[in-house]
């Protein structure tokens, strides 16, 4: 890189980043002992001051958190007593895996004496570790030469967010999401979004505190190193119902995660592809049509359910259920079914009699293909809570 003293013109970067506010202990103290002068201009008529109305300037280029806009203001000064032809600029923004045109700047044919070309560069970060402006200025000396110099800006992306996922299988179709999402930065961050976009083959339902399903605000602000918990439910749509063993049933979505700095900043993050474990397919499929989530103690109820063969043969089937100490099934204790056809399926239903109150688990249902003489158990199969009388 050539000296810049022997160049007519003169290159200033300046990050475009907005001040912060700054903190102390707060101090108490009466009204009439506090100096105004300590404050200069500020309101003196508060009893106690940690956060005020004083501003910190940047006082270096200073880092970054991946998803936010890194915004720069470009200068080029022509410092010397004439024109100066033909000056460009041009920057270029250098990461450890690529590098980008951030600048758009046109040439200028003729820049006079204390003239500038300015320009303000913006760019959403998306990669984390070393990123390197680097700005090159070319121009054209009075006797037409070409010139050039160059000068490098180093900077840090860091991660402003850590984000944990973690899936529960209820049924083949169905399946949780819990996401947890720390705050690694040193200041306080204000979450604006928090959304699962699901994949087309999925529906997706939120289940947190602050959304319309529930009445219980959800407080926006995170402090350093606060996690905040995200519950999502996820079901197969119908369409898609012959993929659920399928790699297509693994992929559900993404996360967008808008949040903003105290001074409203925004960032924005986005995961990649999440991928639930795709069940493994089994030939003989219980799920649950219809039954009570509450029912009085000594008081009988149907439940009704469906069968579906997943094989590629006709199925024998026989249902047996073993009785509980809580929970006791009313009729046979096992019976034949229907013939089923490979791909269909039968609705059974089952009267129940709990004899315990409490959550009761409905579970000890045994299906058995009596060509193969294999045996196909369910447990928790729905849970019912059982009122006293």
């Amino acid at each position: 890189m050539e000296n810049s003293k022997e160049h007519p013109l003169v290159l200033r970067v300046m990050r475009l980043t907005k001040p912060s506010i700054i903190t102390s202990f707060p101090i108490s103290s009466e009204s009439h002992n506090l100096n105004p002068k300590t404050l200069g201009q500020c309101n003196t008529t508060l009893n106690s001051f940690g956060t005020g109305e004083l501003l910190v300037l940047p006082q270096s280029f200073g880092n970054i958190f991946l998803g936010e806009t890194f915004v720069s203001y470009l200068s080029v000064i022509n410092e010397s007593p004439g024109s100066v032809s033909n000056v460009s600029l041009k920057a270029d923004l250098q990461t450890e895996s690529q590098r980008l045109p951030v600048s758009l700047a046109k040439p200028i044919p003729n820049l006079a004496s204390a003239s500038s070309l300015d320009e303000v560069i913006n760019h959403e970060v998306k990669e984390l570790g070393t990123h390197i402006l680097v700005c090159i200025v070319s121009y054209n000396r009075p006797d037409g030469e070409l010139r050039s110099f160059r000068k490098f800006f180093k900077f840090q992306v860091l991660k402003p967010l850590d984000v944990k996922t973690k899936f529960y299988n209820v049924e083949c179709d169905e399946v949780y999401l819990e996401t947890q999402i720390q705050n690694i930065t040193q200041s306080l961050i204000c979450m604006e979004k928090v959304n699962l976009d699901p994949s087309p083959a999925y529906e997706v339902k939120p289940l947190n505190s602050g959304t319309e399903q529930s009445s219980v605000p959800m407080q926006t602000y995170m402090k350093p190193s606060e996690i905040r918990q995200y519950l999502y439910q996820l079901k197969l749509k119908p369409k898609y119902s012959l993929q659920v063993f399928s790699d297509g049933a693994g992929a559900i979505g993404k996360l967008d995660i808008v949040w903003k700095s105290s001074f409203g900043e925004r960032g924005r993050l986005q995961t990649s592809q999440l991928q639930r474990a795709v069940t493994s397919q089994s030939d003989i499929r219980l799920e649950v049509d219809s039954a009570p989530n509450e029912q009085e103690v000594n008081k009988p109820f149907e439940m009704k359910y469906k069968i579906t063969n997943h094989s590629e043969r006709v199925k024998n089937l026989m249902v047996k259920y073993e009785n509980s100490t809580r929970m006791l099934w009313q009729g046979r204790s096992s019976y034949h079914l229907q013939k089923l056809a490979p791909k269909d399926h039968v609705y059974v239903a089952m009267s129940l009699l709990p004899i315990s109150p409490g959550l009761q688990t409905i579970s000890g249902l045994q299906i058995t293909d009596t060509e193969l003489n294999r045996t196909y158990d369910f447990d928790d199969i729905h849970q019912v809570l059982i009122l006293s009388n």
